[in-house]
């Protein structure tokens, strides 16, 4: 009995070796082949040759005025060209390594040719051989391909697929969700993507397939978000509120209303009998920090131990500086561990966890070794979360029974796509910064201002602040025309000698390589430090005024506010001079952009407008869901609609009579989307 999920073998014409090449793509099922949807499509209509902008792809429609000839060049390369005559014009068509097509032209014929035009050469580049009277493949589509196979091919595979397997693809949305939104059924919707007889049918094809895709994706995360928050996987931290009250005394500083109402949302989770799946975002500089530590002193007072897991020794040092600080006059007991750790240290440390002597544990993936144990974990706070791995995250969590679980973000992500995008989780956000913090002045100059910015350094230094020199790349490229960070290195070191130090920091250095540099800029022994974007989280040296970022334009909005929030943390005034020459547009605008706010959240929306989620958040780190159909920023407003659907849908129970229940519960269940973030 034939399946969807039978393997692509069945199929004529595809052997082990096949197999293993469509593997590549992702496709091992049937199923996986009508589903690898094109990424676009070629309008291919036919042009007069006056309507034709210069390399525009068209169909051109006429007589070959000469038989084809083909050249063969380099290894297995070939070039086969001949005339036509279109619009009473005689034009010259190209096709390269296709000599095959040579039997297909005859002079005197009429042709048809799909192609891209060269309007100072009056010359088409061909592309296909289109059927002179057939108007169906005037809107082609185009594949994720690689060069074990080809867009014929797969082409061809998709139509045998869809000829045998077609009639065996189920309906999955609720009728009523089709009535209401006027929703293609969805046998039809994989057919037109694949074959769609117009460009409005393709249209209407996309939409239902997008609105499927996030319609699933939500009754997904509201499935996991019952059951990472279930009752029976909760234990009640019932801390102490007015030790809590009288550590929020002790502090230097008042809480902004942000600091207070995100942890008002936490310590509410931690009472509550269900289980803390919370992320908590917030700005560079905006005292996330602080809040963990309320949660971890509230952890404490009710007995139980917390965890802090971070991605690097440098931050973890950090962290650690910083809490040993804030519980300094209590009887708290912190402790670091990370791979830098000496034997005897980390013997003691591992002892005093069991035993409860510790009460909370700063560390990086060192934490999740084997050999470390707790007495009794409660919370587990993950810093930058989405640069651990699934499960590092997830072996952590079962160092306890079911501890809360916070991960906290320094990338703004704009609040209602966090919502969606991290819809298993409750999302808290610090929209708020601390009381006296100086907003950083960020202006733009050209890369011929180098040295002139470089004396305005000199002057800061000479008052006894230090600065940063930020790189994108450590070695030359012959790709991209970027100043590496060795480079620039050597001129800074020859301008500010003798009275200066400048040290070079970048990815390719061992740790404690790393930790050396990190430390003497931290004691001033180093004035200015030269990195790549390594530095780019939670370096916090509260003498460092200024940042100079060299090729600006290579960063995204996101990364180079990052990178700016690393100066203004102490009560000077800062500046973030950005050098760039951008020839694009949007590399113009984006400098403008950085130089008029600093709000982080106004930031990462024009940064997703702009460049879309893939780059905002980094390929495969953002643990952002990959959707085949659907745009997570073009089709807001449908993500949201999806979203409401999908809360409505889960709290009828009268749903599961419909007569598609069964196969949205089977879509529900096999939904594979790429969820980094996801335990």
């Amino acid at each position: 009995m034939k399946q969807l999920s039978d393997s692509v073998a069945t199929l004529s014409g595809v052997g082990p070796k096949r197999v293993e090449t469509l593997k590549t793509l992702r496709i091992e099922t049937i199923n996986d082949l009508l589903t690898h949807y094109p990424f676009r499509y070629d309008d291919i209509q036919e042009k007069k040759l006056e309507e034709i902008s210069d390399q525009e792809k068209v169909v051109l429609k006429g007589i070959a005025i000469s038989d084809a000839v083909v050249n063969y060049y380099g290894f297995k390369k070939s070039r086969l060209v001949f005339r036509m005559m279109v619009d009473q014009a005689v034009i010259t068509v190209t096709f390269f390594n296709q000599p095959f097509l040579k039997n297909k032209i005859h002079s005197s014929e009429e042709v048809a040719i799909f192609g891209k035009w060269d309007a100072k050469r009056k010359s088409l580049t061909g592309l296909k051989i289109m059927a002179t009277q057939q108007q169906e493949e005037e809107f082609a589509p185009i594949y994720s391909v690689n060069k074990h196979i080809k867009q014929q091919t797969l082409v061809q595979l998709i139509k045998q697929g869809f000829e045998g397997y077609g009639e065996l693809v189920e309906e999955n949305l609720p009728d009523y969700l089709l009535e209401k939104y006027k929703l293609m059924p969805k046998k039809q919707a994989v057919k037109a993507m694949h074959f769609p007889e117009s460009i409005e049918e393709n249209r209407l094809a996309r939409r239902r397939l997008a609105f499927e895709e996030f319609f699933l994706f939500q009754l997904k995360m509201i499935q996991l978000k019952e059951e990472e928050t279930a009752k029976e996987h909760g234990n009640p931290i019932l801390y102490n509120v007015e030790e809590l009250k009288k550590f929020i005394k002790t502090l230097p500083f008042e809480l902004t209303n942000a600091q207070k109402r995100v942890a008002n949302e936490i310590c509410a989770d931690m009472r509550s009998p269900y289980h803390m799946h919370r992320l908590l975002q917030g700005d560079v500089g905006s005292g996330k920090t602080m809040v963990a530590a309320l949660a971890l002193f509230a952890a404490y007072s009710a007995s139980y131990q917390g965890a802090l897991m971070v991605p690097t020794e440098i931050l973890a040092e950090q962290h650690m500086e910083s809490l040993s600080e804030l519980f300094e006059n209590t009887p708290v007991k912190v402790a670091l561990l990370t791979g830098s750790t000496k034997t005897k240290v980390r013997r003691q440390i591992l002892a005093e966890l069991v035993s409860g002597e510790i009460d909370i544990l700063v560390g990086t993936h060192a934490l999740i070794q084997e050999e470390v144990q707790f007495s009794n974990l409660g919370v587990v706070i993950t810093d930058e979360q989405h640069r651990f791995g699934v499960n590092q995250r997830k072996i952590l969590r079962e160092k306890g029974n079911h501890p809360d679980v916070l991960f906290m973000t320094a990338t703004p992500i704009p609040r209602t796509l966090a919502i969606t995008a991290y819809g298993e989780m409750d999302v808290s956000i610090i929209d708020e910064l601390p009381a006296g913090r100086k907003p950083i002045e960020t202006r733009w100059a050209l890369p011929k201002q180098l040295d002139s910015i470089l004396e305005t350094m000199r002057g800061l230094l000479n008052q006894g602040q230090q600065a940063y020199v930020i790189c994108p790349l450590i070695e030359e490229s012959e790709m991209l025309d970027v100043k590496n960070a060795t480079e620039i290195y050597e001129h800074l070191s020859a301008f500010f000698a003798p009275t200066y130090n400048v040290d070079l920091l970048h990815g390719k250095m061992k740790a404690d390589e790393k930790d050396t540099i990190m430390q003497r800029f931290k004691e001033n022994e180093t004035q200015v430090l030269v990195s790549t974007t390594v530095i780019e989280v939670g370096v916090n040296v509260p003498n460092a005024t200024m940042m100079v970022i060299i090729d600006a334009d290579r960063f995204g909005l996101a990364q180079l506010h990052q990178l700016r929030g690393r100066v203004g943390r102490g009560e000077k005034a800062s500046y973030c001079v950005l050098i760039a020459n951008p020839k694009s547009e949007q590399g113009k605008e984006r400098m403008k952009i950085m130089t008029e706010t600093t709000d982080g959240f106004v930031l990462s929306q024009k940064d997703l407008e702009m460049r879309g989620p893939g780059d905002f958040f980094g390929a495969k780190q953002s643990g952002l869901p990959e959707f085949k159909v659907g745009d997570m920023v073009a089709d807001f407003i449908m993500l949201e609609t999806a979203r409401e659907e999908a809360i409505n849908l889960w709290k009828r129970p009268e749903w599961i009579h419909d007569k598609n229940f069964e196969a949205l519960a089977k879509s529900i269940d096999s939904a594979t989307y790429q969820l980094n973030h996801l335990d």
